[in-house]
Parts: structure tokens; C-alpha cells; sequence
């Protein structure tokens, strides 16, 4: 009985404390919820803001705010607001001259259209007339929608011609918040109410409205004023952040409900954001919690009876499990004895795996480089046509200039030996990019240029490229094209995807190669099309396969797109093959977009590789 006494006496003192403390708890769970609802409604505002002032530059609605009778001119604005609105979700998008009215909208097509309707007492018209940007939220008077409006002056010759408005709805809002376990309200300077977790809260006011703000409501017809009836609240500080709201539900019996809620504010729009937790659900925790103390101070009582109890079996039983217990640790030894055999095995088997790895990665990097002898072995031709053709010139301009010595006619001999000096540096760059092509890459990757790797790679061909007549068609971008990898492997790849093409167009009378180097998000493609007769299906699963290739004998080996597929991979990118849907094949290397600092200082490190 004494037990039982104290049970009720604690849970009778700690049950306001423990209510309050899961209260605070359930409030501050509920401010996270709440700033990620400010975050979605301030990312609405950022996003739709600036719009109108986008739209506004477009040529033809100044061009139709200068001649509104057009009927084509119209028709024409017409639909690109419309489409406009498509694009951007939106719920209207509409033009008006400096009176304020609609001379063409998104809305043109529907029953309800803002086309012919004046807006020029709404507070977004006469802010963006004055030449700024304008923002209001109210609802709609031809929709009946209510919705956040952005509007921006259109200009012609600095002189403001008219205005064009966005306007975007907060309904869907609404019902993502109703899906939860807490109810959101969002109120304006004025205390309005105009978007809620509750439609019924619709435009009731949190704070009594003078008339002079009634009044100025319902010049701008900004929410309707009969609705704007008083919601009563009460509210009491839990924290500096949390407060108990007791606020009128209007239940079928007629009460009020309490709730924990927290508020946040958007400056720019001048909203206050509130969230709203029912304290249902905290006063049931506190009302377990003490269950839970007043069972066990009660469960105290019985344990301590049947402690006693108990307590001499204890003592019998004492050496019996002393006994249990040396024949447990002796079985733990043994066990320990297992379980270190066990682990020095399964080290062995992890060196011996990781032996396997490096040595196919060795492997690995003997493939590559076997890879781009075998490249530099099919250029043997094409390179030796490519030196022997300054050597011819050499050699006559070396005669001629003996001759013209010979004859006291030093001008033409000082140009002759100027060719010859020519030619020399022609040789020497055809080497430099063949020693670079040929050498071991470094494995670091690093910031890489992708441009001047492109550029090597074509001048390594060059030879071959002249030879077959081919027409190199490049895309390039103005800005560097800066990639993670290494500019030698990428050489590597870009010279193997090179000379499939030219192997694709081997016969045809003017081959065409298109290369193309874009942005696409965080990464940059870099494109290479040929105008062969394309990969058929049953080849293309298996193009990237090493040892697979389409060529007759003593044309390859079937590992240059496998080793590409590879070093790509190495880098964080990807390498595809496709069809082009005229006709010939499609390489698409993709690879990560990477953040240069200090350009001088990263060319000198991909130089050095």
C-alpha cells in the first residue's frame, strides 16, 4: 500500500512536468517540419520572381502594346502566353498597357479570360508601372483563385509601354500540408489568413482589423471582406520559440483545440508562417510516462519483496554458477582459438586478393599501352608519307639553295633555308606528339583541358586525315572545356574513337567526321560522328567487349574501344555508341566537369604527364 501511495503521489506532481516537456519536444520537431514548409514557399517566390522580368524582353509585346488593333499580332502574343505558361506552370501569364488593361493573356482561350479586364488598382500594376518590380498576393477576381502575383515593366526606349504579370497558384501547397499530422496557417501584415492547412480559416483575421485597413483591403480587392471575420486565438509562451495556441475549430460540438505552435517569417513577402501540433499526442506520452513511473515505483515494491525472497536460492545457487562459469571461459578459449586460425586465414585471402587486383591493374595498363602501339602501328603509313614529304622538300630546297649561293643570289637562298628551318619545326612537332602519344600516363587524374588533348589527337593523325581527304568538322565551345582524367589516356581514347571512324569511311570519295564539344549539366560530351554505314544491333551490345572487333584479319585486335571503355570508366565518365538516325555511327564520351583555380599551374602539371 505505501508503494501504491507514493505511485499516485509522484505521478500527481511529475504529470504537468512531463506534459510540458514533450510539448517543448513535439515543438521543436515541428519547427524542422516548419522551416522546410518557409523553404518550399520561399523557393516558389525565388523561382517565379524573375520571370515577368524575363517575358518582359521579349520584342513582340512591346510590339503589340505599340499596335494593340493587330489582330495576327495578337492572336500571335496570345499563344506564346499561353505556351509560356505551360513551360512555366503557372497559373496565368498576362499583358497590360499603362491603364491597366489585358491585351492579351494565357487565359485567352477559357471562359474566364483576364483579356479585356482592367487590373490597374491592383498594388503589383502600379509598382511595376513606377519601374520596379511588382509582387501581391490576393485572390483572384476573374478566377476566383487565389494566388501570388509578380509583375515587370516592358519598356520601349527607356520609357515604360506596359506591364506584364505572372501568376502562380498556393492551392497545391495546401494539399501537400493536409497530408500531415500537423495543421500550417500562413498570414499577412495585416494578420489575414489567406492560406491554411483548414479551408475554413480562409481570410479570417488573427488580430482585430481597423477600418483603415479594411478599407484599403477592399480598394485593391485583395481578399473579400465579408469573410474577414475574427478567429479567436489564445496564447500562452511554453519558450521564446514555442507557444500553446488555443484556437476555434469549429467542430461539429462547437469547441476550441489546443496545439504547439512555432512561427517563421519571409520577409520579402511579409507572411508569417505558423505550424500547429495538436498536443493530443503529448499528452498521451505524458500520460504513459507516468504509467510507466507510478508501474515502476510499484514493481520497485514487489521487487524488493521478492529480493528477499529470493536472495538465499541466490546464495545456493552461487556455486553452481561458478562452476558453469570456469566451463564457460574454458570454452571460450577454445572458441578464441578458432575464431584467431579463422582470421589469419581469411587475412591470407584478402593480400591474395589484393595481390590479384594489382596485378590486373598492371595488367590493366599494359593492355592500354600495347593499345596505343598497335594505334601508333596502323599510322605507320600515313606517318611515313607525313615525314617523307618534308624530307622531299628539304632536300630540293637545300639544292636550290647551293645553286643560288653558287649564282651570288643570297635573297632566294636566305628563303630557301628559311623552308628547310620550316620543315624542320614541322618534323619535330609531328614527333613531340607521337613520343607524348607513345610514352606510360602517369595514374593521377587531375584538371585537364579537354580542347588542346582534341587538338593533339588530330595532329597525331593528321597525316592519315590528309590522306583519306577527310572533312573534319569541329563544335567547340568558348569557354574551356576543363575535365577530370589524365591528357594522355584521353589522347589515347580520342585517337582510337578517331580511327575507327576513318576505318568506317575507308573507300567512300569525301569522308565526313563531325566532332562536337558541349556542356551537359556537370559534365561535358564530346561527340564524334562518322558517316559509315552505322553498327548493326547485334554488334553494338558487344562493341565494348575486349577482343571483339568487326575488322578483317591484321586490322586490329579488338582492344582499342575496350581500353577506351575502361580509361573512361577510370575517370568517373561514360563511353557510348549509338546510330545516328541519318546514317554512320555516334561516339559519346562523357566525363565530369571539374573546377579549376589556378589554369597556368594545372597546364603545367598535365604537360608534365
Amino acid at each position: 500500500m505505501a508503494f501504491a501511495a507514493l505511485a499516485v503521489a509522484v505521478a500527481l506532481v511529475a504529470f504537468p512536468r512531463l506534459e510540458e516537456f514533450f510539448q517543448i519536444q513535439a515543438g521543436l520537431r515541428g519547427k524542422e517540419t516548419l522551416r522546410l514548409t518557409v523553404e518550399g514557399l520561399n523557393g516558389a517566390l525565388r523561382r517565379y520572381e524573375p520571370l515577368p522580368g524575363l517575358i518582359a524582353e521579349r520584342p513582340v509585346l512591346a510590339e503589340v502594346l505599340m499596335a494593340p488593333d493587330d489582330p495576327e499580332l495578337l492572336r500571335r502574343v496570345n499563344e506564346e502566353l499561353r505556351l509560356t505558361a505551360e513551360r512555366l506552370k503557372a497559373s496565368d501569364v498576362y499583358l497590360m498597357d499603362t491603364t491597366g488593361l489585358t491585351i492579351a493573356a494565357s487565359s485567352y482561350r477559357k471562359e474566364l479570360s483576364f483579356v479585356g479586364r482592367n487590373f490597374g488598382y491592383r498594388p503589383y500594376f502600379t509598382q511595376a508601372v513606377e519601374g520596379g518590380l511588382g509582387r501581391f498576393f490576393a485572390l483572384g477576381i476573374t478566377s476566383g483563385q487565389r494566388g501570388y502575383f509578380y509583375a515587370f515593366p516592358v519598356e520601349v526606349d527607356r520609357r515604360i509601354v506596359g506591364v506584364v504579370a505572372v501568376k502562380f497558384l498556393v492551392a497545391p501547397f495546401e494539399d501537400a500540408w493536409r497530408g500531415g499530422d500537423h495543421w500550417v496557417i500562413v498570414e499577412d501584415l495585416n494578420g489575414v489568413v489567406f492560406m491554411s492547412s483548414d479551408p475554413r480559416w480562409h481570410f479570417r483575421t488573427l488580430r482585430p482589423l481597423s477600418a483603415e485597413d479594411r478599407e484599403r483591403i477592399e480598394a485593391v480587392r485583395q481578399y473579400p471582406v465579408e469573410r474577414m471575420e475574427l478567429l479567436p486565438t489564445t496564447v500562452s509562451p511554453l519558450r521564446d520559440d514555442i507557444a500553446l495556441t488555443s484556437i476555434e475549430v469549429d467542430e461539429e460540438d462547437g469547441g476550441r483545440r489546443q496545439f504547439i505552435s512555432s512561427t517563421l517569417s519571409i520577409h520579402d513577402a511579409g507572411w508569417d508562417v505558423t505550424i500547429l501540433i495538436p498536443t493530443e499526442r503529448a499528452h498521451t506520452q505524458a500520460l504513459g510516462a507516468v504509467s510507466i513511473l507510478a508501474l515502476l515505483i510499484m514493481l520497485l515494491g514487489f521487487g524488493a519483496a521478492f529480493y528477499l525472497q529470493r536472495r538465499a536460492q541466490l546464495l545456493e545457487r552461487i556455486a553452481v554458477q561458478r562452476a558453469a562459469t570456469e566451463t564457460l571461459e574454458t570454452r571460450i578459449a577454445e572458441r578464441t582459438v578458432d575464431l584467431k586460425q579463422a582470421n589469419d586465414k581469411l587475412v591470407g585471402e584478402v593480400r591474395e586478393r589484393r595481390d590479384a587486383e594489382n596485378r590486373l591493374r598492371q595488367t590493366q595498363t599494359e593492355l592500354i599501352q600495347a593499345g596505343k602501339l598497335a594505334a601508333l602501328g596502323q599510322m605507320s603509313a600515313a606517318l611515313s608519307h607525313e615525314f617523307n614529304q618534308p624530307l622531299a622538300a628539304v632536300k630540293s630546297y637545300a639544292d636550290n639553295a647551293v645553286r643560288f649561293l653558287e649564282r651570288g643570289r643570297s635573297g632566294e637562298a636566305r628563303e630557301n633555308i628559311r623552308r628547310i628551318s620550316a620543315m624542320a619545326d614541322r618534323m619535330a612537332s609531328i614527333s613531340k606528339h607521337l613520343r607524348n602519344f607513345a610514352r606510360r600516363p602517369q595514374e593521377k587524374v587531375r584538371p585537364v583541358e579537354l580542347v588542346p588533348v582534341m587538338n593533339d589527337a588530330l595532329a597525331i593523325l593528321q597525316g592519315r586525315l590528309e590522306a583519306s581527304r577527310v572533312d573534319v568538322r569541329l563544335v567547340l565551345p568558348e569557354d574551356p572545356a576543363w575535365v577530370t582524367g589524365g591528357h594522355i589516356r584521353l589522347q589515347q581514347v580520342i585517337v582510337n574513337l578517331l580511327n575507327n571512324a576513318l576505318d568506317a569511311m575507308e573507300g567512300q570519295a569525301s569522308p565526313v567526321i563531325e566532332v562536337e564539344l558541349a556542356r551537359a549539366g556537370e559534365r561535358w560530351s564530346l561527340r564524334i560522328r562518322d558517316h559509315g554505314p552505322g553498327i548493326d544491333q547485334e554488334t553494338i551490345g558487344k562493341i565494348f567487349d575486349p577482343f571483339f572487333t568487326t575488322k578483317t584479319p591484321g586490322r586490329g585486335l579488338g582492344l582499342g574501344l575496350s581500353i577506351s571503355y575502361n580509361i573512361i570508366r577510370d575517370f568517373g565518365g561514360r563511353l557510348l555508341a549509338q546510330n545516328h538516325d541519318q546514317n554512320g555511327a555516334v561516339f559519346c564520351l562523357e566525363l565530369q566537369a571539374a573546377q579549376v583555380e589556378t589554369p597556368a599551374l594545372e597546364a603545367q602539371e598535365t604537360a608534365a604527364e
